[in-house]
């Protein structure tokens, strides 16, 4: 593992707004955008290092732009098989997957990645 690049830490931005019942649903794309402000403004708490941010949209909260510190990718599909490929793609480097999901925690477990909940980033 490269050691050197900086951690890559993939979002699952549906799963993480999902975990808090603040009225996300009414405004997916909204509050797809307000998790990414606070991934720019708050980094990954508790890491030192540095660290690459993706956050995968899904559905109807795709469309949102990406901003310094936070690359937003759209799934064209799945959301959690889109993470999984952001993990395959990535081999050889540091990786931490955001989400609560047990299937996609398994999923990129098996393909080498650290696996956090979304606590770690939405507290």
């Amino acid at each position: 593992m490269d050691e050197d690049l900086p951690l890559l830490v993939i979002v699952d931005a549906a799963n993480v707004v999902g975990s808090v019942p603040d009225g996300w649903w009414r405004d997916r794309r909204g509050a797809a955008e307000r998790l990414r402000d606070r991934l720019v403004a708050d980094g990954l708490p508790g890491h030192a290092g540095p660290v690459e941010i993706v956050l995968v949209v899904e559905g109807a909260a795709r469309g949102g732009e990406s901003v310094p510190g936070v690359r937003v990718e759209s799934a064209a599909g799945s959301g959690d098989d889109h993470v999984v490929a952001l993990v395959e793609r990535a081999a050889g480097r540091p990786v931490l997957v955001v989400t609560a999901d047990r299937e996609l925690r398994r999923r990129v477990a098996a393909v080498g990645a650290d696996v956090t909940g979304p606590r770690t980033v939405r507290p």
